[in-house]
């Protein structure tokens, strides 16, 4: 997955996000987190990693979306014990378990299902997700980011106690010599 954003930078975010919402099991934290250090090494900026990640998950939920839609899953003998509790969640709920769900990890992933087969308004489901996964998006790779910043903080100050800690040993093992 890193291999992808490497190479393709925002399009490589973009294309990892959208099968994580079309339930297909490629983990958002992953590519987010990596997005985060991509950014802070200054290979794609910060606003566009968070866009292409938004982008990418509208676009698997909206693929998704129509699966449930199209009364697909409700022939797949599982998946209708899946939906029926999807939509016991939406009946107590409404359409706001679609925002809250897109804030969870795996329920984000598979929520798109029972909002397409119960027929969330379309315009509603858009806004919902979308608003949902900026959040998701901008919440890991800022963290992505500070990991990385912290990570270079700690490996410096790491590296010079380290290095002390070595001149120390080497100190005593020569005056234990001349001793």
């Amino acid at each position: 997955m890193t291999a992808i954003i490497t190479r393709f930078g925002v399009l490589g975010v973009f294309l990892l996000m959208v099968p994580e919402s079309a339930c297909i099991p490629v983990p958002s934290e992953v590519t987010l987190l990596f997005s985060g250090f991509a950014v802070s090494q200054g290979w794609m900026s910060l606003p566009l990693a968070i866009l292409a990640a938004t982008a990418g998950n509208l676009v698997g939920s909206l693929i998704a979306y129509w699966l449930g839609a199209s009364g697909l899953m409700a022939r797949v003998p599982g998946a209708r014990v899946v939906l029926a509790r999807w939509e016991g969640l939406l009946d107590r709920h409404g359409t706001r378990a679609v925002f809250l769900a897109r804030l969870l990890p795996l329920a984000r992933t598979f929520v798109s299902l029972p909002a397409g087969a119960r027929r969330v308004p379309l315009g509603r489901f858009v806004v919902l997700t979308t608003a949902g996964c900026l959040i998701w998006a901008t919440g890991f790779v800022v963290a992505g980011v500070l990991a990385n910043t912290a990570w270079n903080a700690i490996g410096s100050v790491a590296g010079k106690v380290l290095l002390g800690l070595g001149i120390a040993i080497g100190l005593l093992s020569l005056m234990r010599r001349r001793d």
